[in-house]
């Protein structure tokens, strides 16, 4: 019996995409502010995390279905998966 992979989108993410400024692109529109930010390995924008007010991280993964983000925050290396529910340090 073959062992299934814990995340099947993990995969597709070749170069992990970094934050191209330190802001949540849709909290800078709307004048918002965010905890911590998060970098969609997919398109590569970046947004507030769930700690913050707007979720934008997630509202984006629900949007556009891409499922895959790394943090954004200076010295932290990890992927989460919405998909999968699945967290993979690096």
């Amino acid at each position: 019996m073959m062992s299934q992979e814990p995340c099947t989108h993990l995969p597709n993410v070749e170069d992990i995409k970094k934050a191209k400024a330190y802001e949540c692109v849709e909290c800078v529109k709307t004048g918002s502010h965010w905890m911590h930010l998060r970098t969609c390995q997919t398109c590569g924008e970046t947004h507030c995390c769930d700690s913050s007010t707007n979720q934008h991280a997630t509202k984006h993964y629900h949007a556009s279905g891409h499922p895959v983000v790394s943090s954004a925050e200076p010295g932290e290396n990890w992927l989460w998966c919405y998909a999968d529910d699945f967290f993979y340090p690096f």
